[in-house]
């Protein structure tokens, strides 16, 4: 029997564009334009890009002032599920923020990570608010995962995501 290579060949390629234009088109259809619109049709979603990894999905965000982040991660996460298919859900937020805002935060971060490591999260609104002079409104939000806090002066923004499991230090567990 003679083996023919170019019919080899044909046939090669026929199957692997197939497989690749199958996983392709379904990776688009039925995974990235379902949470593209489910996110893009939120209040205040200006753009988002998806990155669908084996194990984490990564959604880059470009939000208004104002957008409540809370709400847009319950979204993504109640009807978002079946897309998510228990992949791991990573938020990258565009700030579009000033050197007013990021000296504000940088002056809060101390207060903050104090709270975050001790556990009293009621002490973050308390003390964002005691050090805003109002010309930057403070919203704060929390859910079972993390905790939300959006800076803004009307124009500027700056949404930061805190994680409400604090990461263990390399050392201290093996102590």
């Amino acid at each position: 029997m003679k083996l023919r290579p170019i019919p080899i060949a044909v046939s090669l390629f026929v199957t692997a564009t197939l497989l690749f234009g199958g996983w392709f088109a379904y990776r688009q259809v039925a995974m990235i334009k379902p949470i593209d619109k489910l996110v893009s049709t939120y209040d205040g979603v200006n753009n988002v890009q998806i990155d669908i990894t084996p194990k984490e999905v990564t959604l880059n965000l470009d939000l208004e002032p104002q957008t409540n982040l809370r709400g847009l991660v319950e979204l993504i996460h109640t009807d978002g599920n079946p897309y998510l298919k228990g992949k791991k859900l990573k938020l990258d937020v565009k700030n579009h923020s000033t050197e007013e805002l990021d000296e504000f935060w940088s002056s809060a971060l101390f207060t903050v990570a104090e709270a975050m490591e001790t556990r009293q999260y009621t002490q973050i609104p308390e003390e964002l608010q005691k050090m805003s002079d109002g010309s930057i409104q403070v919203d704060y939000d929390m859910d079972d995962q993390n905790v939300y806090v959006s800076l803004s002066d009307g124009e500027a923004s700056k949404f930061i995501i805190l994680p409400r499991q604090s990461a263990t230090m390399g050392v201290w567990p093996n102590a």
